[in-house]
């Protein structure tokens, strides 16, 4: 037992643990979204293109999560516009504003002689080194991300299954996709602190893509998304305190392995020979 206890001993990562939990909140509610409607693409370019405003934060010495967050916001402006009346098709107007804004970050380091702070904690994530405003941020995200999804179910379900109907219906789908875009932002900004901009998308997607192959319904998935993410967290929390390696990146590859795991174990299932079913007079013979 104390191989498990030992590690929460330490005020450190006991706040780590619960960054890791509420980052896994935040992600797997709106990851479910992610999930259902196939944005993993735009999930991962959100992730990339908040270099520049991290970038920024840093130099002129404001909390990058503001300078994060504001970068987010152009991006999902940028693509909103670029997609819209079907200028350009949804991956290509995603992926040149994932390329735009990564260069402009890139650019953006390069051009200064003094960036002074470790944009490896802000790239991979430092789930130990989270301080309480940082808790603040993420508790305020995850009950943001929950109020959201809640008061823009219909809304949401009926834009990830069809949005042709949810025009019908009167839904705005246009609108209730910008708002979906928002919530992904917000679900990366607040969650990079912990496990990085470059791993967060472990997060967003593996914990529900793994709890959609176990259950069907928008809210199972989510609160199986939830436990499983929460599991990764411990998991690779436990693992890189025994182990000596990088907590965030531990907790993003359990995560994604889960997922493969389960998989296999369904496609293991899958090709077991199936018994044929008992019928009448034979069923009567065996009893």
């Amino acid at each position: 037992m104390s191989w498990l206890t030992d590690p929460f001993s330490s005020s450190l990562i006991r706040d780590g643990w619960l960054a890791g939990v509420l980052a896994v909140l935040t992600c797997s509610v709106v990851g479910t979204w992610v999930v259902i409607r196939g944005l993993g693409f735009m999930g991962d370019a959100l992730a990339h293109a908040v270099l520049p405003g991290i970038a920024v934060a840093a130099l002129i010495g404001i909390n990058p999560v503001f300078g994060a967050f504001a970068s987010a916001m152009v991006a999902v402006g940028v693509i909103h516009l670029a997609t819209g009346k079907g200028r350009v098709t949804e991956d290509t107007g995603i992926g040149l504003a994932f390329v735009g804004l990564l260069a402009l970050g890139v650019i953006i380091i390069s051009r200064s002689d003094s960036f002074a702070t470790d944009l490896g904690n802000y790239l991979f994530g430092d789930v130990l080194g989270v301080g309480r405003s940082d808790l603040w941020i993420e508790a305020g995200a995850a009950l943001i991300a929950i109020a959201a999804s809640v008061a823009l179910y219909r809304p949401f379900l009926a834009l990830a299954f069809n949005e042709d109907k949810a025009a019908s219906l009167g839904m705005r789908p246009r609108a209730a996709s910008a708002a979906m875009l928002v919530l992904l932002a917000l679900s990366v900004v607040s969650s990079f602190r912990a496990v990085g901009a470059l791993l967060v998308f472990g997060l967003l997607v593996a914990p529900p893509a793994t709890a959609s192959l176990l259950v069907r319904r928008v809210p199972a998935i989510m609160v199986l998304g939830t436990a499983l993410g929460t599991l990764a967290v411990t998991a690779g929390i436990l693992v890189s305190y025994h182990a000596d390696t990088a907590a965030s990146a531990t907790m993003a590859g359990i995560a994604v392995a889960m997922f493969f795991t389960v998989l296999a174990g369904r496609e293991l299932v899958a090709r077991l020979p199936r018994s044929a079913p008992v019928h009448g007079a034979h069923r009567e013979q065996v009893t």
